[in-house]
C-alpha cells in the first residue's frame, strides 16, 4: 500500500508539472503568434502608407507635366526667373570698385524674387510699389536721421518713437479701401525704413546706406523687366481678351445643351450634389454657364494688371479700354443668369410632358440655334478685334422669339387648364345677378390678354361676397410638393385634385422655360451695345472699304511691302 501511494503521487506530481510546462510552453506560442502578427500588422501598414504616398507622388509629377505641357508659358516664366537671379547673384563676386556692392547685393537679389511675376502687368505694378515705398522710406529715413543726429544723447529714443509713427501711420493708411492695390507699397516702406535708420545709425553715414540700396533695388528692377518683356512677353490684357472670347463659346455651348436636353427629355437620376451646392462638376451644361458667372474675380485682377501695360501687339492704343472688357463680360454675365434659370427648369421636379413639349419645338430649336450664333458671333469679332456689319446682329433672333411668342399665344390652352377658370363654369346665379346691375354690385373687367382669351367673349364679372368658402388651389399657403389636402370630400376627390393641380403645374414648367428663353434674346442687346461701345473705343477694324480708307499713309504702305501674308 506504501509503495503504489507513492508511485501514484511521483506520477502525479510529474504529470502536474509537465501539464504545466505544456501550458507554459503553449502561453509562449500564443505570445509569439501576437507579436509576430503585431509586427505583421505594423510592417502591412507602413508598407500600405509607403505604397499610398508613392501613388500620391506619381500623381502630382503627372499633373505637373500636364500643366506645363497645356500652358508652355508657365515654363517660360521658370526659365525667366532663374536668368534673372543668375544675373543679379554675380554681384556676389563684385570686387573693384565700389566694394560695397557685394556687401548690399542681397536688396538686388530680394527685389528680382519679391518683383518678378507672371505677366508684365503685375510685374511693373510689383516695381513700382517697391520702387515708390522704398524711396519714400529713403527720404523719410535720410530726414529722421540728420534731426537724430542733432538731438545727440537723444539719438536712439528719437529713432524708436519715429518708427513707431511711421509704422502705425503706414499700417492704418493701407486700410483705406482704395489703398489695397499698393499694399505692398506699404509694406516695403516700412521695412525699408526700419532697416536703413538701423543700419545708418550703426555706420554713422546714412547718406551711402540710402543711396547704396536705391541703386541695388533700381538695378534689380531693371533686370527684371528687361527680361519679362524682351523674352518671351506674357500679357496680362491678351490673357483677359482670351477669357472674355472663351465666356462666349462656353455661354453658346450651355444654353444649346440646355435647350437641346429640354426636348430631348432629358431627366437626371439624381441631381450631383456639387451642383446643389454650387460647386465645379463633370457637367459640360453646368459648367458652361458656372465659368462666366466665376470669371469676375479673374477679370478684375486681370484688368488691374493690363491697366499698367504699354501698348503692345494688335493693343497698340495708348490707353486701351481694357475696361470695356469687363463690361461687356459683365453684360454677358446677365444672359448668363437665364442659361442658368433654364438648366434649373431641367433639373426641375415639376416637368411638362414630352408631347406638349413637341409643339414647340422647332419655335424652342430656332431662337436657341439662332442666339448661340449671335454669341458665337460676338466671341468672333471680340477675338479678331473686328466691328459688327452694318446688318442687325439681333434682327433673326428677334423674329424667331417672335414666332414663339405667338406660338405660345396660339397654343396657350395647352398650358393652363381651362376646367380651373373661373370664367369656363360660372353658376347660373352669376348670370342672373349679372343683369340687374344694382348700385352695390361691383364690376371687375377683364382685358384681352392672348387670342385664346379673345375667343372667349369675356364678360364683367361682380365681385361677390359669399357665406361658402371657394376652395382654390391658389388661396391656400404654399407648402412643400406634393401638397396635403384636407379629407373633407374623400379619398377620391383628394386624387383627383392632386392629378389636376400636377398637370397644371407641369404645363405652366413649359410656359416658365419659354419665358426664360426670351427673356434671354431680349438682355442680348445689351451685351451688343457693350460690344459696338467697346469696338469704337478700341478702334476695332472694319470692312475692306474702310481698311482701304485708312491705309493711305506712306509708312503704312512701306510696311504692308514688307509684312508677311498668312
Amino acid at each position: 500500500m506504501t509503495i503504489t501511494s507513492k508511485d501514484s503521487f511521483l506520477r502525479n506530481s510529474f504529470g502536474g508539472k509537465s501539464r504545466e510546462r505544456l501550458l507554459e510552453f503553449g502561453n509562449l506560442e500564443s505570445q509569439y503568434e501576437e507579436s509576430s502578427g503585431c509586427c505583421c500588422t505594423c510592417f502591412r501598414s507602413i508598407h500600405d502608407n509607403f505604397k499610398h504616398s508613392w501613388k500620391n507622388f506619381k500623381e502630382f509629377s503627372r499633373k505637373v507635366l500636364e500643366m506645363g505641357w497645356n500652358d508652355p508659358r508657365k515654363i517660360m516664366h521658370a526659365v525667366k526667373m532663374g536668368l534673372a537671379l543668375s544675373l543679379v547673384s554675380l554681384l556676389i563676386f563684385w570686387k573693384q570698385p565700389f566694394p560695397d556692392i557685394a556687401q548690399y547685393s542681397i536688396w538686388a537679389i530680394l527685389t528680382v524674387i519679391v518683383m518678378f511675376e507672371f505677366s508684365i502687368g503685375a510685374t511693373f505694378i510689383k516695381g513700382f510699389n517697391r520702387g515708390l515705398g522704398t524711396f519714400c522710406a529713403g527720404v523719410l529715413a535720410f530726414g529722421c536721421a540728420e534731426l537724430a543726429m542733432l538731438v545727440g544723447k537723444w539719438e536712439e529714443i528719437i529713432i524708436v518713437i519715429s518708427i513707431f509713427f511711421i509704422a502705425a501711420f503706414a499700417s492704418y493708411l493701407k486700410l483705406y479701401p482704395t489703398m489695397a492695390p499698393y499694399e505692398y507699397g506699404y509694406r516695403v516702406f516700412v521695412l525699408t525704413y526700419c532697416i536703413l535708420m538701423m543700419a545708418g545709425n550703426r555706420t554713422r553715414d546714412y547718406t551711402e546706406a540710402v543711396l547704396t540700396r536705391l541703386m541695388l533695388i533700381a538695378l534689380g528692377a531693371g533686370i527684371c523687366l528687361i527680361i519679362n518683356i524682351c523674352i518671351f512677353p506674357i500679357w496680362a490684357g491678351e490673357d483677359l481678351h482670351r477669357l472674355v472670347v472663351k465666356n462666349f463659346k462656353d455661354l453658346a455651348t450651355s444654353l444649346e445643351g440646355c435647350v437641346e436636353g429640354y426636348l430631348q427629355c432629358v431627366e437626371y437620376e439624381r441631381i450631383p450634389s456639387k451642383i446643389l451646392t454650387y460647386q465645379p462638376s463633370d457637367d459640360p451644361l453646368y459648367n458652361g454657364y458656372r465659368s462666366v458667372i466665376e470669371s469676375t474675380t479673374r477679370e478684375n485682377t486681370l484688368l488691374g494688371f493690363a491697366l499698367w501695360e504699354p501698348p503692345h501687339g494688335r493693343y497698340r492704343k495708348l490707353n486701351y479700354p481694357w475696361r470695356n472688357y469687363v463690361k461687356v463680360s459683365g453684360a454677358l454675365r446677365h444672359c448668363a443668369f437665364m442659361v442658368m434659370a433654364l438648366h434649373g427648369s431641367l433639373l426641375s421636379e415639376i416637368q411638362a410632358p414630352p408631347e406638349k413639349r413637341q409643339v414647340f419645338r422647332s419655335e424652342l430649336k430656332t431662337v436657341c440655334a439662332e442666339g448661340a450664333k449671335v454669341l458665337r458671333q460676338l466671341g468672333t469679332k471680340i477675338e479678331t478685334t473686328e466691328k459688327l456689319n452694318d446688318d442687325n446682329i439681333l434682327k433673326q433672333v428677334h423674329e424667331a422669339a417672335e414666332q414663339l411668342q405667338k406660338k405660345i399665344d396660339q397654343k396657350s390652352y395647352l398650358l393652363v387648364k381651362s376646367e380651373s377658370w373661373e370664367i369656363g363654369n360660372r353658376p347660373q346665379e352669376l348670370s342672373d345677378i349679372e343683369k340687374s346691375h344694382t348700385e352695390n354690385q361691383q364690376f371687375t373687367h377683364l382685358g384681352f390678354k392672348s387670342l385664346s382669351e379673345a375667343v372667349l367673349d369675356l364678360r364683367s364679372i361682380p365681385n361677390l361676397s359669399t357665406k361658402e368658402p371657394i376652395i382654390s388651389p391658389s388661396l391656400r399657403k404654399q407648402i412643400p410638393w406634393p401638397s396635403c389636402f384636407s379629407l373633407d370630400h374623400g379619398e377620391s376627390v383628394i386624387k383627383e385634385d392632386e392629378i389636376k393641380t400636377y398637370e397644371n403645374a407641369s404645363s405652366l414648367s413649359l410656359a416658365t422655360f419659354a419665358s426664360l428663353l426670351i427673356e434671354f434674346v431680349a438682355r442680348l442687346q445689351n451685351v451688343v451695345d457693350a460690344f459696338e461701345e467697346l469696338s469704337e473705343k478700341a478702334e476695332f477694324k472694319g470692312g475692306i472699304e474702310e481698311d482701304g480708307r485708312m491705309d493711305v499713309g506712306l509708312w503704312r504702305r512701306v510696311v504692308r511691302c514688307f509684312r508677311f501674308k498668312k
